[in-house]
This record gives C-alpha cells, sequence and structure tokens, in this order.
C-alpha cells in the first residue's frame, strides 16, 4: 500500500498530463510510469509487487535503495546507542581483529564519529550494514590544511551483500555530509569501486596518511569545488574525543 501526503497530491495533479506520479514509499520517492489518470483515484493505490519492481524508476538520481532491495524490509536510517554490539560483531566478521592495525584506525581511535554521519542498515530488525565518517584534517604543519571527512569503515553482511546496499549506504552518507557543508572526504579503499562515486587519487597526492597505506587506495572526493586542491602535508584527527567506556560505541 503506498499512500500520498498532501505534497504528493499536489504534485501528482501538476504531472497528471505526462503520467509521471510521484509517490511516497518507505525507501523514499520514486517515479512510477505509465499509470492511467489518477484525478480520480484514491490517494492509496495498490499495485502487484511485480508490476512495482517493474515500473518505478528513481526520480531523478539513483534511489537511496536499489531497486532489487525496494520491496525488502531494509531500511537505512541513523545509527543508534544500541547497534553498538551488531555493528562491532558485523565488523568483526567482514574484517576480523586485524582491522585495529590499520592506518585508518589511528585516525578513528579514542574518537567520536562526525555528528549526523553514523548510519546503519537494518533488515526484519537484524543490522546489516554499517558506514561512518569521521572529522580529520587534511594537511597542516607545512602545507595548507583543511577540514574534511574520512569515510569507513563500510561494511556489509554477506547475505547482503551483491544487491547494492554498500553503494546505497555511500550516496546517503555523501548526501548527507554535503548536506551539513563540509567540504571533502578521504577514504582508503578500493579504487575501482569507489571511483563510482567521484573519488579520485590525484586530489590526496599531496597528503600522507599517518602511517603506510597504498597508495594507490588513498582517494579523495571534493563535495565543494577545490576544496582539497591546496590540501598538503599529514592527515590528523579532529574528531571529538570520548572516554574509555565509550570508545566502541562511537
Amino acid at each position: 500500500i503506498l499512500s500520498f501526503s498532501q505534497r504528493e497530491k499536489e504534485h501528482s495533479r501538476r504531472s497528471f498530463l505526462r503520467k509521471d506520479y510521484i509517490l511516497l514509499v518507505p525507501n523514499g520517492l520514486f517515479q512510477v510510469r505509465g499509470l492511467s489518470c489518477l484525478e480520480r483515484a484514491p490517494m492509496t493505490m495498490h499495485f502487484d509487487a511485480r508490476d512495482f519492481a517493474r515500473n518505478v524508476l528513481p526520480l531523478g538520481s539513483p534511489p537511496l535503495l536499489p531497486r532489487s532491495l525496494a520491496l525488502s524490509s531494509l531500511v537505512l536510517r541513523d545509527e543508534r546507542f544500541s547497534d553498538e554490539a551488531a555493528r562491532e560483531a558485523l565488523l568483526d566478521a567482514c574484517f576480523g581483529a586485524e582491522r585495529f592495525g590499520k592506518t585508518c584506525e589511528r585516525l578513528r581511535e579514542g574518537r567520536l564519529a562526525s555528528r549526523g554521519l553514523s548510519f546503519a542498515a537494518v533488515d526484519d530488525g537484524a543490522l546489516v550494514g554499517t558506514l561512518r565518517l569521521w572529522d580529520i584534517e587534511a594537511g597542516g604543519a607545512n602545507g595548507a590544511s583543511v577540514r574534511a571527512l574520512m569515510l569507513g569503515p563500510l561494511a556489509v553482511a554477506k547475505s547482503h551483500q551483491s544487491l547494492g546496499l554498500g553503494g546505497a549506504m555511500i550516496r546517503k552518507a555523501l548526501a548527507r555530509a554535503t548536506q551539513l557543508r563540509h567540504g571533502a572526504v578521504i577514504l582508503v579503499g578500493d579504487a575501482p569501486y569507489y571511483q563510482k562515486f567521484g573519488f579520485e587519487r590525484r586530489l590526496t597526492e599531496s597528503l600522507q596518511m599517518p602511517g603506510w597505506v597504498d597508495e594507490s587506495r588513498f582517494l579523495g572526493l571534493e563535495l565543494q569545488t577545490g576544496a582539497l586542491t591546496k590540501a598538503s602535508g599529514l592527515v590528523r584527527a579532529t574528531g571529538r574525543l570520548v572516554s574509555a567506556p565509550q570508545l566502541r560505541a562511537a
């Protein structure tokens, strides 16, 4: 059952002649093509699931969730304190204990994630995805410094991999970071994958991480044009500090 809000009702009337209608569904806004006249139809409509999956297309930009997940019970939301244990278990399952030895962890340990930038994917009550972004300073000392974010780790449960969930979480995170007026994001990850979201190696060529990383995997993305142009030097953590009992709940 798909219900219209008053805003969607008004948009639907304006869109009538184009036969393009906006439906508000749990996972975001979608455009439904090929429907018959909606002016006299009730504002709550029923669709066969197969027809829905075939006819629903993203409105403007890619949907919050890929079509393969649009009909599932999966929800992308802000992380909650109660997600801590499940999040850590998922990270352990995906990366093992060696994740604590990675250079990126030096920028996360003892810190809280950036405000409003911790996300969880939950399917039928189970946490199946996690992504957080962290406050950092890109460069400094003898070079120009820029306030930025570091993305990661991104983890998706094995049961939900290859469905586009990771990409949906990245798009949500970048959209939120842009909304919060952050200028740039860096990460260490698989270049062919992250290049799809606009990350580039050239934007981090003048930066150094606080330890060894594969430089081909050290990437950057400008949310504001030119944000990383003059950044050079060491990347440093600037996130809010937490006390020892709070570390794993950050």
